[in-house]
């Protein structure tokens, strides 16, 4: 298998897409290392893991706090002695219309969407640079490719995550090190329950969208298969891919039909 004694570091690990990746690549014998803010979560997901595999080790931790990426960094190229495959998945949904939306909540998903996944990725870097491959998957959205309502900061944050590592591809600063630009639609995930509000309150609702949306194993499957075979993007979606491909032959078609599906109560 592609994965098997492979160091991954997967951001984010604690639920949804993160969490379905630690356990794909648990069954394929990677060595794990999880990150996540919510230690005692990630523990459960260490725990399934460790099911699979005899390495999985955790590293609970902000990635919001710029100050904690270095260290934090230096620290997981400790735990197995190096990095083979760095996965950015950490990120937050959002649930409210421009209008409504306070300033510093547009910041606060920047942050966590965007910036966190840079910052990681750049203190990650020099190792891979020394070690001349190495592999990053970085989690966009198909909100990373067209604007959808109540979606502004995190459409914004996927469109700025999609646009730097899309350079970050042309670049291309170790031959051997390949970046994965993931795309997904609606994944059966608890995305939009942590998703935030206006006001940064937690949406605290599951949206249909969500509960009917792609498994999230079957996502994760799909991922580790793309990266196995190099690709540079994917999109993960049944209806979205619909939207985006209305938006390039028909826009005034694709604004009627999101305004219409994304702002109904």
């Amino acid at each position: 298998m592609y994965f098997s004694n492979k160091i991954v570091l997967i951001t984010g690990a604690s639920s949804g897409i993160g969490k379905a990746l630690a356990l794909e690549l648990a069954k394929q014998q990677a060595k794990l290392i999880l990150t996540a803010r919510r230690a005692e979560v990630l523990a459960e997901v260490q725990e399934e893991c460790l099911q699979y595999t005899q390495h999985c080790k955790l590293l609970s931790f902000d990635l919001t706090d710029s100050a904690q990426i270095a260290p934090k960094a230096a620290e997981a190229l400790q735990l197995f002695g190096g990095l083979d495959v760095l996965i950015n998945n950490a990120g937050v949904s959002q649930r409210s219309p421009v209008t409504d939306t306070a300033p510093e909540v547009d910041r606060q998903i920047m942050e966590i969407n965007f910036f966190s996944a840079v910052n990681l990725t750049k203190a990650l870097l020099p190792h891979f640079v020394k070690q001349g491959h190495g592999h990053i998957i970085v989690m966009s959205s198909m909100a990373g490719l067209m604007g959808f309502p109540l979606r502004s900061a995190y459409s914004a944050a996927k469109h700025a995550l999609h646009g730097f590592f899309e350079t970050f591809q042309t670049e291309q600063p170790v031959k051997d090190l390949h970046t994965l630009i993931v795309c997904p639609g609606r994944i059966n995930t608890p995305i939009s329950l942590s998703a935030l509000t206006g006001s940064g309150q937690q949406h605290g609702k599951m949206d249909d969208g969500q509960k009917n949306g792609i498994p999230a194993d079957k996502c994760a499957q799909i991922i580790l298969r793309a990266a196995e075979k190099k690709k540079k993007l994917i999109k993960i979606a049944k209806e979205e891919k619909i939207l985006l491909a209305i938006k390039r032959v028909l826009p005034s078609l694709y604004y009627r039909i999101a305004h219409k599906a994304g702002m109904k109560p």
